[in-house]
């Protein structure tokens, strides 16, 4: 998030008078007001960037969708009709922006896989991918179940990854991951149970 985070060194007077998020939104929509939507970054960039850590396992790709999803955000805050939680609609545009993301790589890694067949069958050297960082300061059994960990839940359903990651990430209840889906708490339920289930299945085949 290199053009928000240079920014929010700064002090803000907003972070005195803790303003609610919906004076924020009315400072920005209605008086263009910067210093309040630094706030705003302030507020919510560590839940951004947590939620995308949850999806991407990697803290520079998580910065980046950070970027994207507060560029999206200040494009649509004259959307946002206060309906829902702000913290709500956030956790939507990351999730959304997360999953573009993982799309977006995967098929820029069956085009390089592509290329790296053909490489290999002309003598040259396969290009390796490596989609997931993971963690440098861990033992060798560590990393190794961290790799299984992530490649099983990359293997869930879209619904299903979304309702795990953001219970185990971020902690929220059903019914916040109801709000966030835009699903009813039994279909919350149902997704998480399927989750863990596929997830033990994944985990198994894998050792």
């Amino acid at each position: 998030m290199q053009v928000f985070t240079n920014q929010l060194v700064k002090h803000s007077v907003f972070t005195k008078n803790e303003m609610s998020d919906k004076n924020l939104v009315q400072e920005i929509i209605q008086h263009n007001n910067h210093q309040a939507f630094e706030e705003l970054v302030n507020r919510y960039k560590k839940m951004v960037i947590t939620t995308g850590m949850g999806f991407l396992s990697n803290y520079h790709d998580a910065e980046d969708i950070a970027q994207d999803v507060f560029i999206e955000l200040y494009k649509s805050l004259p959307e946002f009709r206060n309906e829902s939680k702000l913290s709500t609609w956030i956790y939507r545009i990351t999730v959304n922006k997360s999953l573009n993301f993982l799309r977006r790589r995967k098929r820029e890694t069956i085009i390089s896989s592509f290329w790296g067949d053909k490489r290999k069958e002309n003598g040259e050297s396969k290009f390796n991918i490596h989609l997931i960082d993971e963690p440098i300061n861990s033992n060798l059994e560590t990393r190794e179940q961290h790799r299984l960990l992530r490649n099983a839940i990359n293997k869930l359903p879209d619904n299903q990854r979304i309702a795990l990651i953001l219970s185990t990430y971020q902690e929220l209840s059903y019914k916040e991951i109801a709000e966030v889906m835009e699903v009813s708490l039994s279909a919350v339920e149902s997704l998480l149970f399927r989750a863990k289930s596929n997830l033990r299945k994944v985990m198994v085949k894998q050792k």
